[in-house]
Protein backbone atom coordinates (compact mmCIF):
# COMPACT_ATOMS: atom_id res chain seq x y z
CA UNK A 1 0.00 0.00 0.00
CA UNK A 2 1.15 3.23 -0.72
CA UNK A 3 0.93 6.12 1.35
CA UNK A 4 0.98 9.91 0.55
CA UNK A 5 4.25 10.01 1.78
CA UNK A 6 5.90 6.96 -0.03
CA UNK A 7 4.34 8.17 -3.12
CA UNK A 8 6.24 11.51 -2.96
CA UNK A 9 9.25 10.19 -1.92
CA UNK A 10 9.17 8.12 -4.65
CA UNK A 11 8.46 10.30 -6.99
CA UNK A 12 10.82 12.43 -5.47
CA UNK A 13 13.73 10.01 -6.00
CA UNK A 14 13.32 9.27 -9.69
CA UNK A 15 16.26 10.66 -9.95
CA UNK A 16 19.44 9.55 -8.16
CA UNK A 17 22.31 12.55 -8.65
CA UNK A 18 24.49 9.67 -6.89
CA UNK A 19 24.83 7.29 -10.02
CA UNK A 20 23.09 10.46 -12.24
CA UNK A 21 20.18 8.16 -13.40
CA UNK A 22 16.67 9.84 -14.22
CA UNK A 23 14.13 6.93 -14.33
CA UNK A 24 12.56 9.83 -16.52
CA UNK A 25 14.69 9.38 -19.34
CA UNK A 26 13.76 5.85 -19.87
CA UNK A 27 9.45 5.51 -21.08
CA UNK A 28 9.63 1.81 -20.11
CA UNK A 29 10.53 2.32 -16.71
CA UNK A 30 8.44 5.83 -15.98
CA UNK A 31 5.42 3.85 -17.45
CA UNK A 32 6.47 0.50 -14.92
CA UNK A 33 7.17 3.27 -12.50
CA UNK A 34 3.48 4.54 -13.31
CA UNK A 35 1.48 1.56 -12.99
CA UNK A 36 3.46 0.62 -9.74
CA UNK A 37 2.25 3.33 -8.04
CA UNK A 38 -1.42 3.26 -9.81
CA UNK A 39 -1.25 6.43 -11.90
CA UNK A 40 -0.96 7.62 -15.38
CA UNK A 41 2.42 8.73 -16.64
CA UNK A 42 2.49 12.43 -17.72
CA UNK A 43 4.77 13.15 -20.31
CA UNK A 44 8.20 13.18 -18.89
CA UNK A 45 9.26 16.71 -19.65
CA UNK A 46 6.23 17.59 -17.55
CA UNK A 47 6.91 15.31 -14.85
CA UNK A 48 10.47 16.06 -14.87
CA UNK A 49 9.44 20.22 -14.26
CA UNK A 50 7.43 19.46 -11.52
CA UNK A 51 9.93 16.71 -9.50
CA UNK A 52 12.27 19.30 -9.65
CA UNK A 53 10.01 22.32 -8.60
CA UNK A 54 9.22 19.67 -5.55
CA UNK A 55 12.50 18.48 -5.06
CA UNK A 56 13.68 22.70 -4.92
CA UNK A 57 10.62 23.16 -2.65
CA UNK A 58 12.03 20.46 0.30
CA UNK A 59 15.34 21.53 0.14
CA UNK A 60 17.42 20.51 -2.79
CA UNK A 61 20.16 22.94 -3.33
CA UNK A 62 21.04 22.60 -7.25
CA UNK A 63 17.12 23.38 -8.54
CA UNK A 64 15.79 26.70 -8.84
CA UNK A 65 12.12 26.77 -6.76
CA UNK A 66 9.09 28.44 -8.21
CA UNK A 67 5.36 28.07 -8.63
CA UNK A 68 3.67 25.05 -10.47
CA UNK A 69 -0.24 24.76 -11.15
CA UNK A 70 -1.66 21.00 -11.26
CA UNK A 71 -5.07 20.25 -12.00
CA UNK A 72 -7.13 18.28 -9.34
CA UNK A 73 -10.77 17.49 -8.38
CA UNK A 74 -12.37 17.27 -5.28
CA UNK A 75 -14.83 14.17 -5.23
CA UNK A 76 -17.31 13.52 -2.63
CA UNK A 77 -16.84 9.89 -2.17
CA UNK A 78 -18.88 7.67 0.21
CA UNK A 79 -16.03 8.03 2.61
CA UNK A 80 -15.91 11.80 2.28
CA UNK A 81 -14.53 14.39 0.39
CA UNK A 82 -10.99 13.34 -1.66
CA UNK A 83 -8.53 14.99 -3.70
CA UNK A 84 -8.59 13.27 -6.63
CA UNK A 85 -6.04 13.91 -10.15
CA UNK A 86 -5.84 12.38 -13.48
CA UNK A 87 -1.98 11.71 -13.75
CA UNK A 88 0.84 11.11 -12.02
CA UNK A 89 2.18 14.84 -10.96
CA UNK A 90 -1.57 15.42 -9.88
CA UNK A 91 -1.16 12.72 -8.03
CA UNK A 92 1.78 13.85 -6.47
CA UNK A 93 0.94 17.17 -6.12
CA UNK A 94 -2.90 15.87 -4.27
CA UNK A 95 -0.87 13.86 -2.08
CA UNK A 96 1.82 16.60 -0.98
CA UNK A 97 -1.73 18.65 -0.27
CA UNK A 98 -2.75 16.14 2.09
CA UNK A 99 0.54 16.23 4.16
CA UNK A 100 0.60 19.88 4.71
CA UNK A 101 -2.63 20.07 5.60
CA UNK A 102 -1.58 17.63 8.05
CA UNK A 103 1.09 19.55 9.23
CA UNK A 104 3.71 16.42 7.90
CA UNK A 105 5.10 18.50 4.44
CA UNK A 106 8.65 19.36 6.84
CA UNK A 107 8.93 16.21 7.04
CA UNK A 108 9.84 15.47 3.16
CA UNK A 109 13.72 16.23 3.81
CA UNK A 110 16.75 16.23 0.59
CA UNK A 111 19.91 14.42 2.22
CA UNK A 112 22.64 17.44 2.98
CA UNK A 113 25.13 15.21 1.32
CA UNK A 114 26.35 16.85 -2.17
CA UNK A 115 26.76 13.00 -3.62
CA UNK A 116 23.96 12.00 -2.34
CA UNK A 117 20.53 14.62 -2.30
CA UNK A 118 18.10 12.04 -1.68
CA UNK A 119 14.68 12.77 -0.76
CA UNK A 120 13.45 11.28 2.37
CA UNK A 121 10.60 11.10 5.33
CA UNK A 122 11.60 12.36 8.58
CA UNK A 123 9.73 9.78 11.16
CA UNK A 124 11.89 11.32 13.90
CA UNK A 125 9.03 12.80 16.89
CA UNK A 126 11.08 15.64 17.11
CA UNK A 127 11.47 15.89 13.20
CA UNK A 128 15.12 16.22 13.53
CA UNK A 129 16.79 13.57 10.65
CA UNK A 130 18.98 15.07 8.78
CA UNK A 131 20.04 12.15 6.50
CA UNK A 132 18.67 9.96 4.36
CA UNK A 133 20.95 7.35 6.14
CA UNK A 134 23.09 7.92 9.12
CA UNK A 135 25.31 4.64 8.37
CA UNK A 136 25.89 6.08 5.16
CA UNK A 137 25.86 10.12 4.33
CA UNK A 138 25.75 10.85 8.15
CA UNK A 139 28.71 8.40 8.98
CA UNK A 140 30.38 9.50 5.85
CA UNK A 141 30.13 13.37 6.99
CA UNK A 142 31.05 12.79 10.42
CA UNK A 143 34.10 11.16 9.10
CA UNK A 144 35.20 14.15 6.82
CA UNK A 145 34.83 16.69 9.93
CA UNK A 146 36.62 14.42 11.93
CA UNK A 147 39.70 14.48 9.92
CA UNK A 148 38.87 18.66 9.62
CA UNK A 149 39.41 18.67 12.65
CA UNK A 150 42.34 16.48 13.29
CA UNK A 151 43.84 18.69 10.24
CA UNK A 152 43.64 21.61 12.08
CA UNK A 153 45.37 20.26 15.12
CA UNK A 154 49.31 20.85 15.11
CA UNK A 155 51.06 18.01 15.92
Amino acid sequence: MHTDASLVVAFLNTVNVERGDDLLDDPERWHRWAAEHGVSPNPADDARAARDKLRAAIGDPRLPGGALDVATQISLTEDGPALVAADAVGAVLAASARLAVRGDWIRLKICPADDCLWAFYDESRNRSRQWCSMRVCGNREKARSWRARAAEIPS
